[in-house]
């Protein structure tokens, strides 16, 4: 690669970073949309592994509750593990266009609605009935498509946490979504690790961006994160219906 395309990798990788330390999440989405402009899809995704896995554990530790995330939210965990092993059988044979076209509509809706619609809370009663069911089916979903914020990031925004508890709760989520899909492709044959030394690569621009991105989270009104994140949300579902579109 020229030195141009590790400028513009550098860079690319800091926007992403940014995005995902402000919102606690879409440092793929970002990544992908912008590599995918000067490199093939696949050369794009592989560079994403360990940045992606790095970013979450880092977004994972940086919080101020983790054991009491992880006390509250386990049963939810083990069933996106159970639920991304058993439909990561379908990522190879699911039509992509489809599953990531209806994601993004779900996403656009939901958060639209949300800008405008009170806050909806969880009590704790339901939270014991609806986290298994919530895991699992985000489980599956992440198996069949590779994708995994639905229905877990709606769902976590429900259940009253601060910012920093739910950008946490997000990183949990995501990591826990991160190495069963790596686990169920795996048991597929169907995940294999190139680029390695480019990835390494790409971890610290990643960093850079993602702790200038809570920087900036930090400054901010609960009001206007919420308000962020939903817009992010939305962001999020429009490059999932235009991929699923366009490719």
């Amino acid at each position: 690669m020229s030195e141009i395309h590790y400028l513009n990798i550098i860079i690319i990788f800091i926007a992403a970073g940014l995005v995902k330390g402000v919102t606690g999440m879409g440092l793929p989405t970002v990544a992908m949309g912008l590599l995918g402009t000067f490199m093939p899809l696949p050369v794009a995704a592989a560079l994403l592994i360990i940045p992606s896995l790095v970013t979450n554990v880092w977004q994972l530790f940086s919080g101020p509750a983790l054991m009491a995330l992880w006390s509250r939210l386990r049963l939810m965990m083990l069933c996106i593990v159970a639920g991304t092993l058993a439909g990561s059988t379908l990522l190879i044979s699911i039509d992509a266009g489809v599953s990531g076209f209806l994601l993004g509509a779900a996403l656009i809706v939901y958060a639209t609605y949300a800008l405008y619609a009170p806050v909806f809370t969880v009590t704790k009663k339901q939270e014991r009935l609806l986290s298994p069911v919530i895991g699992a089916s985000t489980g599956v979903i992440t198996g069949a498509t590779g994708v995994f914020v639905m229905p877990a990031v709606p769902y976590l925004q429900t259940l009253k946490f601060s910012k920093d508890e739910l950008v946490q709760a997000l990183g949990l989520s995501f990591t826990v979504s991160t190495l069963a899909l790596a686990a169920g492709l795996y048991a597929q044959d169907a995940y294999h690790l190139n680029q390695l030394s480019l990835s390494l690569f790409s971890v610290f621009p990643a960093l850079i961006g993602m702790w200038l991105g809570q920087k900036i989270r930090s400054k901010i009104s609960a009001k206007t994160f919420r308000k962020c994140f939903l817009l992010f949300l939305i962001l999020l579902g429009l490059e999932l219906t235009l991929r699923s579109l366009l490719f």
